[in-house]
């Protein structure tokens, strides 16, 4: 895991203003390396200035001290170390400032102004302190040394510390900006990782719900076919074998059809099985659900309904004694499979309805082949009051499971009671 920019802010355990207490020891100690130095150069400092050795001394433990504070006042360290610049005294003060001066966030105008003025005046107090050496004859060089020491002397005590500061502090804020990137990027995947749980959460619901439709399509027609040649078999038995013999043998065939397409499609899902039962081991539980979604579309795509089976259709729904009307509207052509497995289903679905909801009542299926759509609508007139009801159980899926396929493909599907009280269901879907 990345360490984070926020886990450096919290991971704060130093003393007021450091971060670290390692930071803090160390400061303290650069604090009284600098106040001893300051305090030895107070002694001459106290001659020359005809003060009290104890003061020039105390004077220079106190102006050596403020390196203590460097972190937090940088700019306080370098006036104080260009103040005493006079004096000859607070060159590992004047260093440190310097450098801790580049390396803070700080504008570069403040940084080349104070240090321009510690260039200055370290060029300054070297020129006067040389000429006055120079004078006294304790150099005995030409005169070119006194500007040249002082130049050299003012560089070196300003430039190198000036210089490794600004590489320091520019190191450290590149370092900030890549850890900060570093968090960025890490929150990022995060966010796409739940995006993307999410995503397959909703495909998982999406092809549970597809594969619970596509199972009631195929099971619903033939078992309520079935239910319904059960009860008319059950009524005329006795009254007329020839009849009830018609419709025993009609229930078988709905059977047996229904149990053929079952078979079809349980083995699609389990098609594959055999060969990658070694890799099932590693694959999760979600993808077999897509997996198994996958397989069952294929499954209705090589061996689905059409509309060139709409007839039979019908013709099943006559055969269990509902009075049904089939018309159809322009020229028959051929359509994309997944419109004409829709185009089939919605029909199925809706005679299906009529024989739970309305047996007996007549039916009428129209069918509209226009040019650039397909229409279908299925209409019941209201069912007889004496009419036998075979009382086939609703789960309240079907209408859903149409909407849906149709709203799909682009399609609009609108069902709902007539005036006259029966029920119709419209469909219109794209023909491209």
């Amino acid at each position: 895991m990345t360490a984070t920019g926020e886990d450096h802010v919290t991971a704060r355990g130093g003393p007021w203003w450091w971060a670290r207490r390692r930071s803090a020891v160390f400061d303290v100690s650069l604090a009284v390396l600098s106040a001893l130095e300051c305090g030895l150069e107070g002694i001459p400092f106290a001659g020359d200035a005809g003060i009290p050795v104890p003061a020039g001394i105390v004077f220079g433990l106190l102006a050596g001290a403020v390196l203590l504070v460097r972190r937090r006042w940088p700019i306080a360290v370098v006036l104080v170390s260009i103040a005493i610049t006079p004096a000859q005294m607070g060159f590992l003060l004047g260093l440190v400032g310097l450098y801790t001066l580049a390396a803070a966030e700080l504008p570069r105008r403040i940084i080349a102004s104070l240090a321009g003025m510690s260039l200055v005046g370290t060029l300054i107090v070297t020129f006067v302190k040389t000429q006055q050496d120079m004078v006294r004859g304790d150099l005995d060089l030409g005169n070119w040394f006194v500007p040249f020491a002082a130049v050299t002397m003012s560089l070196g005590f300003t430039a190198p510390p000036v210089l490794l500061g600004l590489y320091v502090g520019a190191r450290r804020r590149l370092m900030e900006s890549l850890r900060e990137r570093a968090d960025s990027l890490e929150r990022e995947l995060q966010l796409l990782a739940e995006r993307a749980e999410e995503r397959a959460e909703w495909a998982r619901n999406e092809e549970r719900t597809r594969i619970a439709r596509e199972m009631h399509d195929v099971v619903a027609h033939r078992v309520s076919l079935m239910v319904v040649h059960a009860a008319a078999l059950q009524a005329v038995a006795r009254k007329d074998p020839e009849k009830a013999v018609r419709n025993a043998v009609l229930v078988g065939d709905m059977g047996r059809q229904a149990l053929t397409e079952l078979r079809e499609m349980l083995g699609v899902l389990r098609s594959g099985g055999g060969e990658r039962r070694e890799r099932a081991a590693s694959v999760p539980l979600a993808a077999v659900g897509v997996a198994a979604a996958a397989a069952a579309s294929r499954a209705e795509e090589d061996e689905g309904p059409c509309l060139a089976e709409i007839e039979e259709l019908v013709g099943q729904s006559a055969a269990a004694g509902m009075v049904v009307d089939l018309s159809v509207e322009g020229e028959a052509r051929s359509y994309a499979p997944e419109v004409e497995q829709t185009a089939y289903r919605v029909v199925q679905e809706a005679l299906t309805n009529v024989h739970k909801h309305a047996a007996g009542a007549k039916t009428y299926v129209r069918l509209a082949h226009r040019v650039s759509e397909i229409a279908m609508q299925v209409e019941n007139e209201p069912p007889e009051e004496a009419a036998s009801s075979a009382r086939l159980p609703s789960g309240g899926n079907g209408l859903v499971g149409m909407k849906e396929r149709v709203s799909a493909l682009g399609g609009v599907f609108v069902s709902g009671p007539t005036d006259a009280g029966g029920f119709r269901v419209s469909a219109v879907i794209p023909a491209s």
